[in-house]
């Protein structure tokens, strides 16, 4: 949950009007400049959006007949409004600050212009509304694609992290991944805070891959990109064995990523099988691109 209040503190705004709304929650990290609704297109208000306002809407209130003016932005002031920003210190209308005050929404403003404050509010509220989950796996970062690895508990998924550490890749989480959709069409994982940087392999206890490997074998974060889950090999089963069935799905948090089931039995080098299922999918993935820029996909 988040507040305005919380907002506030992190990006210091300037409080002009409706301090008793600071307790509101921001539910929605989508933000809205109500352009269209200042002038009574109103189909597509979103009121539970953050409102921006910069040098267009004010120009906007601005040419407005001053009859109109407190009716228009009325409108657009619904009660569920969680706050209004006015950005590069532009001069505010009284009748934003009347009604802020009024009707309890936060009024607020930053010297920042309207493009910076989007893609600093953007970056902020996705990492803290969006949608999220904590997975049991490991996060190894695999020629720059972000390999979730699962499997059932003792599978071996910790020394497999540890081989392709030693191979030259980069560990994010190991044994818990906290996974967050970054937009419609990523998810990103890290480490809980608690077990940062950490491998727990049996037989070596808990490792700093920081103090083993030094900084560079770790990164703080990564999309992921494919699913590598690990189960022991059944006899009679069938596997794919002449890699033309095409790749299985599994669905995180709405977006669906690549999953590919790997046997593990003894003699079988599975971090040496990761790496080149990584180089398969980004090959197909090219393929993929190709095709459409030709539009034959």
């Amino acid at each position: 949950m988040l507040t305005v209040r919380e907002l506030v503190e992190e990006f210091s705004f300037e409080i002009l009007a409706g301090h008793e709304g600071l307790a509101k929650k921001i539910e929605d990290y989508s933000i809205k400049r109500p352009s269209a609704e200042l002038v009574g297109y109103l189909t597509y208000l979103t009121p539970k959006r953050i409102q921006i306002y910069g040098r267009t809407e004010l120009g906007l209130i601005k040419q407005m007949e001053e009859s109109a003016r407190r009716v228009n932005i009325s409108n657009v002031m619904d009660k569920e409004v969680p706050c209004i920003i006015v950005t590069r210190g532009l001069p505010v209308p009284g009748e934003l600050i009347e009604l802020a005050s009024e009707r309890r929404i936060p009024l607020l403003t930053t010297e920042r212009s309207t493009t910076r404050l989007f893609y600093l509010l953007i970056r902020y509220l996705a990492n803290h509304l969006a949608p999220s989950t904590l997975l049991h796996g490991g996060l190894v970062d695999v020629y720059g694609v972000g390999v979730l690895i699962t499997g059932d508990s003792g599978i071996g998924k910790s020394e497999v992290a540890l081989e392709l550490i030693k191979n030259g890749h980069l560990l994010v989480a190991d044994d818990a991944v906290e996974v967050r959709r970054v937009d419609e069409e990523h998810i990103r994982g890290k480490a809980p805070e608690r077990i940062k940087h950490l491998l727990e392999v049996r037989g070596l206890g808990i490792l700093d891959v920081t103090t083993l490997f030094g900084a560079g074998a770790v990164r703080d974060e990564k999309d992921i990109h494919l699913i590598v889950h690990l189960e022991e090999w059944q006899e009679g089963k069938e596997y794919d064995r002449l890699g033309i069935d095409p790749p299985a799905t599994e669905e995180i948090l709405g977006i669906y990523l690549p999953k590919i089931i790997v046997p593990v039995r003894p003699g079988r080098t599975i971090a040496s099988i990761i790496e080149v299922a990584v180089m398969q999918n980004r090959l197909r993935h090219e393929k993929i691109r190709s095709l459409k820029v030709l539009g034959l996909a």
